[in-house]
């Protein structure tokens, strides 16, 4: 056969469609949904020629194979230490207030149980990622179960959460470096571009194994500065008069709580346990998929050990006068070092949010493009210009709301809820579940479980929300914050 028949022969083969793994896709599919639903969703039927076309750009064609590799070299380490990265931040800062308000007991239940939840959620997750290997980001696994309407919800959904993160991130950074100089006549618009700057540069690196390398960092900076604060704090508290004992904490509510001022304490809790958001992205670079359910056990355990732990302790030493975010309790000069040690946390933790939103972005943009995998030159600089544009809408958010508490509530009521509820819950029902849900026993609990799942998502939808606005607006009309884009640094320190 000549040089040209043989150049021939394989562009044809090239060009036939690769049957094995389409074969394999209805079957995953029916294995899980035949027995209760069709075996194509009705949105299906209706949009083959989106669904082909968005499936296509799920995968990468052949002459692009060989930028995939770098983007399979995570462990089921390095993933657990990606979402320790990505959960163990804000959340573990803002618990001790959260128990302020609810109390110890409730707090105490709360953060185990609503732990519990997610660690059951985000194996339901990474059910999904199993059966259906082509997702990679959350917008393609909603996409499943509400055809396109979903996927661009979900995506619009995953890019807000994230970049309100990072904007959240930007407000404590500002308010670390303001509480560690305490220098009165630097405007505090400084730090907050300080911070957005760090952000910036440790969101660069493009892979999650590369950005593990760093998760150790900063799972050692946060449990140091919580050391640090707890120790502190039982110091003071042991010195007062009356020691220990003295403290005003209490075992349940006060009387005169408000139903907003609870529940966005709970929204607090909620935010705390938010690793499933970023899960089937970090999952995607997994090189042993089965091994995430190592992961997210190691994850659940050590976030109900730490929240438990620091909600309680850091409340029973400091009482009801407790601050968000909790380092701000320990004191003058011990506060300053524990925000010195918790820079790494704020900053890593912060970053890799805008990461996975960038790789998101990226990925939607140029499905079939080399860009998407940031090897090249134009990748690198769509990549850079991609970061600095999330940068700079973070630096804005975190400027315009500058209250932490709520602006975790917010980011709770109105996304993580159903990333961490009502989502899995659904993907269970119609993607997980095989045969009638009264079916045998196993079917029946966790049809249960499942739908109370769904109905606490739907509950921190509409409550956490208006908990969130209204607490807001109190806060506003009595004067307790700050006017946005201010240069007062003494505002950031109340």
């Amino acid at each position: 056969m000549s040089a040209s028949h043989l150049n021939e022969a394989i562009d044809f083969e090239l060009a036939q469609p690769t049957t094995t793994k389409d074969e394999k896709m209805p079957k995953l599919e029916e294995a899980g949904t035949s027995t209760v639903m069709n075996p194509a969703p009705a949105y299906a039927t209706g949009e083959i020629a989106f669904e082909a076309e968005a499936e296509s750009s799920l995968k990468p064609s052949s002459s692009i194979n060989n930028h995939h590799s770098k983007f399979r070299r995570l462990g089921w380490v390095r993933l657990t230490i990606c979402l320790i990265v990505e959960a163990i931040a804000l959340g573990s800062l803002s618990i001790p207030a959260a128990f302020a308000t609810l109390g110890m007991a409730p707090g105490i239940i709360l953060s185990v149980s609503i732990g519990l939840i997610a660690i059951y959620t985000s194996y339901v997750v990474g059910q999904v990622k199993l059966k259906y290997p082509h997702i990679e980001h959350y917008a393609d696994a909603v996409k499943l179960i509400w055809g396109r309407f979903g996927y661009e919800l979900a995506g619009c959904m995953f890019v807000c959460q994230l970049v309100l993160l990072v904007g959240s991130h930007t407000l404590t950074g500002t308010i670390a470096f303001v509480r560690i100089v305490e220098r009165e006549g630097v405007c505090a618009l400084v730090w907050g571009v300080v911070s957005a700057v760090v952000l910036f540069l440790l969101a660069i690196p493009p892979t999650f194994t590369e950005f593990a390398v760093l998760g150790y960092i900063d799972f050692a900076s946060i449990i140091c500065a919580i050391g640090i604060t707890i120790i502190a704090t039982g110091i003071e508290a042991g010195k007062q008069v009356g020691g220990l004992s003295a403290v005003d904490w209490s075992v349940w509510p006060a009387d005169d709580i408000s139903f907003s001022s609870a529940f966005l304490a709970v929204t607090n809790i909620i935010f705390a346990y938010s690793f499933a958001v970023c899960q089937f992205s970090f999952m995607s670079e997994l090189h042993t998929p089965k091994d995430y359910v190592k992961s997210i056990w190691a994850l659940g355990v050590v976030e109900i050990v730490i929240y438990t732990v620091t909600g309680a302790l850091v409340y029973a030493f400091v009482g009801s006068e407790v601050a968000s975010p909790a380092l701000l309790s320990a004191g003058s000069t011990v506060s300053r070092i524990a925000f010195g040690i918790a820079l790494p946390v704020i900053f890593i933790s912060g970053s890799i949010n805008a990461t996975v939103a960038g790789r998101y972005i990226i990925s939607r943009a140029f499905p079939n493009s080399t860009i998407r995998y940031i090897s090249t030159p134009r990748g690198w600089i769509v990549w850079i210009l991609l970061l600095l544009a999330q940068i700079i809408v973070a630096f804005i958010i975190a400027e315009a709301i500058p209250f932490f508490s709520d602006l975790l509530g917010i980011m709770s009521s109105l996304f993580i809820s159903g990333f961490t509820f009502y989502f899995p819950a659904l993907f269970w029902f119609m993607l997980i579940k095989e045969g009638k849900w009264y079916k045998g026993w196993r079917n029946l609990v966790l049809s249960v479980v499942n739908g109370v799942c769904f109905l606490i998502g739907v509950a921190c939808v509409g409550c956490g929300t208006y908990a969130s606005v209204k607490d807001i607006v109190e806060q506003y009309n009595s004067g307790a914050v700050r006017d946005p884009f201010t240069c007062d640094s003494k505002s950031y320190s109340q």
